[in-house]
C-alpha cells in the first residue's frame, strides 16, 4: 500500500478512535462531577495527549529515531496554539481571547516556562551534568516533572478560588450515581485503538522522509505533530460548537504541559544518552515558536481585543501565521 495513503489511514484512525476517547472521557468526567476546566486542563489534555505519548516513547524504544520524537512532541505544541487561532472561527464576533477567563494566563505561563527549559537543554545541555544509573537520564527532566506537578498544584487551587458552589454543582447527583460501566469499557477500547496507531506513526514518518529526502525534524514537527495533535482538534472544535471555549481552550494549554512531561518520560527511555542532548538544534526553533505563540496568548488575554478584523482576532491570524513560517523555515532547513 502507498506510503502517503498509510499515512492518512493511520490519521484517520487517530482522528476517529480521539473523538471517541475524548467524548466518553467527558461523559466519565460529568458522571464523577469534575469541573469543566479542570476536566480540560488535565482529563481532556492528558487523554488527547496519548498519541503525541506513544509516538514519542516507540520512536526511541522501537525505531532508535530521538529527534522524530522530539521534534513531534514540540510540533504538537505549535499545533496546539494554531488550534487556539483556528477556534476563532467559532467564537462568533468576539475573539476567542475575549470569551474565555484570564485564569488561562497561568497555564501559558507555566508552558512558557517549561518550553524555555526544554530550549535551553537542547542548545547548552551538554554543558549540564548528567544522571547517572541504570539509564542515563537528563537532570533536567526531573524539573520538567516537578514543575508541571507545581502548576497543576497552582492552577487547582486556582480554580478551586474562583469555583462557585453552583458550577461545582453541575451535574445532578442522579447523573452521578448513572453506571458507568460501559463508558470505561469503550474509554479503554479507543485507547487501545489510538496505542496501536500512534506506535505506527514513527515508522510511517522515517519511511516518507527517506523517500522525500525531508529531514526529521520538519517531518516530525509537521506530519507526526498534526496526525497525533487530530484528537486536540476534534475535541477542541467540538467543544468550540457547543460554546464551551473555557474547556476547549483548557485542554490545549494543558497538552502543552503535559507535552513536556512526555520529553522526561521518553527520555527515560531513552537508554543512549539524555534525549534533548542529541537531537537536532533544529528542534530549538519548534521550541521558540511554541514559546511565542504562548506569548501572543498571554498578551491577547491580558489585553482582550472586543473586535475581529473581519472573521479573525489579530491574535488568532498571529497564531497561524507564526506556525507557517516556522514550519517553512523547518522546511529549508532540512
Amino acid at each position: 500500500m502507498n506510503i502517503w495513503i498509510q499515512f492518512v489511514l493511520c490519521s484517520a484512525v487517530i482522528l476517529f478512535a480521539g473523538n471517541k476517547l475524548s467524548h466518553f472521557g467527558d461523559v466519565i468526567a460529568d458522571r464523577t462531577g469534575l469541573g469543566k476546566r479542570w476536566m480540560g486542563l488535565v482529563l481532556l489534555a492528558t487523554i488527547t495527549s496519548l498519541p503525541e505519548l506513544l509516538t514519542s516513547v516507540s520512536s526511541v524504544t522501537l525505531h532508535d529515531l530521538p529527534d522524530m520524537a522530539v521534534s513531534s512532541t514540540i510540533g504538537s505544541c505549535m499545533f496546539n496554539m494554531v488550534i487556539i487561532g483556528i477556534l476563532d472561527f467559532w467564537s462568533k464576533n468576539s475573539p476567542i481571547s475575549k470569551v474565555v477567563h484570564e485564569g488561562h494566563i497561568l497555564s501559558s505561563g507555566f508552558g512558557i516556562v517549561l518550553m524555555g527549559f526544554a530550549a535551553i537543554d537542547i542548545l547548552f545541555g551538554k554543558y549540564l551534568p548528567i544522571v547517572t544509573g541504570a539509564n542515563t537520564s537528563d537532570p533536567l527532566s526531573f524539573v520538567f516533572i516537578f514543575v508541571y506537578l507545581i502548576a497543576m498544584r497552582i492552577i487547582f487551587t486556582y480554580e478551586q478560588s474562583r469555583l462557585d458552589q453552583a458550577i461545582e454543582a453541575e451535574v445532578t447527583s442522579q447523573e452521578k450515581a448513572a453506571p458507568i460501566a460501559k463508558e470505561i469499557a469503550l474509554f479503554s477500547f479507543y485507547a487501545i485503538v489510538i496505542v496501536a496507531a500512534a506506535c505506527y506513526l514513527p515508522d510511517l514518518g522515517e519511511k516518507i522522509g527517506k523517500i522525500t529526502g525531508w529531514g526529521e525534524s520538519f517531518i516530525g514537527t509537521s506530519f507526526i505533530a498534526i496526525a497525533t495533535s487530530l484528537p486536540e482538534l476534534v475535541v477542541s472544535i467540538s467543544a468550540a460548537r457547543r460554546a464551551s471555549y473555557d474547556m476547549a481552550v483548557a485542554s490545549l494549554l494543558g497538552s502543552n504541559l503535559f507535552n513536556i512531561v512526555i520529553l522526561a518520560i521518553t527520555d527515560f527511555c531513552y537508554h543512549k544518552a539524555p534525549l534533548l542532548r542529541v537531537v537536532s538544534v533544529e528542534n530549538t526553533l519548534s521550541a521558540l515558536t511554541a514559546m511565542i505563540s504562548m506569548g501572543i496568548v498571554v498578551i491577547a488575554l491580558t489585553y482582550r481585543a472586543e473586535k475581529k478584523f473581519y472573521f479573525l482576532a489579530g491574535d488568532a491570524a498571529a497564531l497561524i501565521l507564526i506556525y507557517v513560517l516556522a514550519d517553512a523555515l523547518l522546511f529549508f532547513a532540512k
